[in-house]
């Protein structure tokens, strides 16, 4: 089964990824283990909290966006010491989008006041309504990335207020 995912990295180093080729991405300061959970066809989307590594420079948008290839995870020597471990991805083409238009709607998001906590563990899965913002925000070819997509929002309307889930709003995309 398909599941989704997003990883949290600096733009720069999520955009070193995106654009190489082939494409790669690396996690959680390169261990190995959260790149396991990680299946072939799954799709990964990218945070980026700020423009550099450590930096003060708030960006809060999503960068890139793509499928797991197969293959395992692989370590990689970048030099001076540093091996982290990597795998590789097919990204699609897709622009840059904030968060902050989409944390009404997300599933993840349980308390609007703390919507980056989960951040904080560096991968993290989402529900396919999610991924689907996150790729509609981005204008991302939905078929490169075999999402059917929810009809609702397929077809331009807003999505329904659900009671059972007073932090979902409408949301027009």
């Amino acid at each position: 089964m398909t599941k989704n995912w997003i990883a949290v990295a600096s733009a720069e180093h999520a955009r070193r990824g995106r654009d190489s080729k082939p494409g790669f991405m690396q996690g959680c300061h390169g261990k190995c283990a959260p790149l396991k959970r990680l299946q072939p066809g799954d799709r990964i989307a990218y945070y980026s909290p700020s423009l550099a590594f450590g930096g003060q420079d708030k960006l809060q948008k999503f960068v890139s966006l793509g499928v797991v290839r197969e293959g395992e995870p692989y370590a990689f020597d970048m030099g001076g010491g540093f091996v982290p471990f990597r795998r590789d991805v097919a990204y699609v083409r897709a622009q840059e989008a904030p968060i902050s238009p989409l944390l009404d709607a997300f599933d993840f998001v349980e308390d609007r006041q703390r919507w980056g906590y989960k951040f904080r563990f560096g991968l993290f899965e989402v529900s396919e309504h999610d991924i689907l913002l996150i790729a509609r925000a981005m204008r991302a070819d939905l078929a490169a990335l075999s999402l059917a997509g929810d009809p609702v929002l397929a077809a331009g309307k807003t999505r329904p207020f659900d009671a059972a889930a007073p932090r979902r709003q409408m949301l027009l995309i």
